[in-house]
């Protein structure tokens, strides 16, 4: 396996264009890219159609040298997952039941002593092996959210795409799962794109930023170069000033 790429992507919601001839260079596995935009610039919907729940009109999306249309829809959910804004489970369910169901997902349903075991390292990789038995209805909001994390990671993929995991956490457990998430794809030198709102969390934790307005990728590249483009405050409509914190990390003031 080698980059994930797209190019002259095209993608309409009746007459409003979403994405229009976009593309971006190859991503590279065991780095974290932050995709990064305002409010319905087409984050989520360049995620599905990346991840082939929607059809582009036009344009390819390749994984290395596969052309991803060319996959069956079983095999691109293979090699493509997909962790989506909302965390939703019947509250009749435990963690571990959530996580085993998707770790079965794709496999048939006849549970193995290598399914549980991938599922305690799941749980233990994102922190949550103490909540195993919980009820998803007492958990809190970080901890929900950290489940649908440890969905996506107890699967084995090429390509994880998660939108928007931090949304409606606290800034403890903003850092928690951007970390978790950015240790996991480093450990399975795996491909991991996030998409955030925050400008600062995606300097903190992103190896590669896409910043994603008007259907295109306007600017892409390491945070340091991307963070002090025009583009960003063309983008967002906001004058931006970039500094450096006492861990040399950067940080980005909006005016």
């Amino acid at each position: 396996m080698t980059g994930l790429r797209a190019d002259g992507l095209r993608f309409s919601y009746g007459n409003r264009e979403i994405l229009r001839d976009m593309g971006f260079a190859p991503l590279q596995p065991g780095k974290l890219t932050a995709l990064i935009g305002p409010n319905t610039s087409g984050k989520s919907t360049l995620f599905r159609v990346i991840a082939g729940l929607l059809r582009a009109k036009a344009g390819t999306v390749h994984l290395g040298d596969l052309d991803l249309r060319t996959l069956t829809a079983r095999k691109r959910l293979q090699q493509i997952c997909f962790m989506p804004q909302m965390f939703t489970a019947n509250a009749a369910l435990t963690v571990f039941d959530v996580v085993m169901m998707a770790q079965k997902q794709l496999k048939g349903w006849t549970v193995t002593n290598d399914d549980i075991d991938a599922v305690a390292r799941a749980l233990d990789m994102g922190g949550i092996g103490h909540l195993a038995e919980a009820y998803v209805s007492e958990l809190s909001g970080g901890q929900s959210q950290m489940v649908s994390v440890v969905q996506a990671l107890v699967r084995h993929s090429d390509v994880y795409l998660f939108d928007e995991p931090t949304s409606a956490l606290d800034l403890r457990h903003q850092l928690d799962v951007l970390g978790r998430i950015k240790a996991a794809m480093v450990e399975r030198n795996t491909i991991g794109v996030v998409a955030l709102h925050d400008l600062n969390l995606a300097a903190r934790f992103a190896d590669h930023l896409l910043l994603l307005g008007r259907g295109r990728i306007l600017a892409e590249g390491a945070p340091d170069q991307v963070l002090r483009t025009n583009a960003i405050s063309e983008t967002y409509g906001v004058d931006i000033e970039i500094s450096e914190g006492p861990r040399k990390d950067l940080l980005v003031h909006a005016y």
